[in-house]
């Protein structure tokens, strides 16, 4: 069961990759009053239909996971950003990849914790496949925006295989000092 925020997120990317799209972005963005994420890919889409049936819990295209007879990631995001009064979008052109959005207001009760984004974000850029993953993160703060971006391919540039534990710490040490600086020039993570 998803806990958070950022399983959602890795859930979604994990559909992205194994749509396989070459080129994921990921929008991460917190103000006062909301957790927004944006995810676009240049995967190989759905159709309408697909599209109609992916809120149904029901629904497998049975290619992604052959032995798995339901698909319970988009209808739990679903029901977690309705149940916190958010919203959730999703757009999607065959042969030309997918657009998710969803908002959770921060003060809702039933919203749930944003989690670890920088282990999220870690974990993503670990998985196999030939893709770039770009992460966007923005934090506002009374009109106060500040932001990074991290790409996969700089990472594996600078640290060379992401699977080692060496570059992995290293990746999370890099990443978790740009989300102080964040949380100090606007005092909102």
């Amino acid at each position: 069961m998803h806990v958070a925020v950022c399983d959602f997120i890795i859930d979604c990317l994990q559909n992205s990759i194994e749509a396989g799209s070459g080129n994921i972005i990921l929008d991460y963005i917190v103000d006062e009053d909301q957790i927004r994420t944006v995810i676009t890919d240049n995967g190989k889409g759905m159709s309408s239909e697909q599209l109609a049936k992916v809120r149904d819990p029901f629904y497998t295209d049975g290619t992604k996971h052959k032995k798995r007879k339901v698909g319970l990631g988009i209808p739990f995001l679903i029901q977690a950003v309705n149940i916190a009064d958010g919203s959730f979008l999703i757009e999607s052109k065959e042969g030309s990849g997918t657009r998710l959005e969803f908002i959770f207001d921060k003060n809702h009760i039933d919203t749930p914790p944003e989690g670890d984004i920088v282990s999220a974000v870690i974990q993503a850029m670990m998985f196999d496949g030939d893709f770039e993953l770009e992460f966007r993160r923005t934090a506002v703060k009374n009109g106060n925006n500040r932001n990074y971006i991290i790409r996969r391919s700089e990472l594996q540039d600078i640290l060379g295989d992401l699977n080692t534990g060496s570059s992995i710490n290293l990746a999370g040490e890099y990443i978790r000092s740009q989300e102080e600086d964040l949380k100090k020039e606007t005092g909102n993570g």
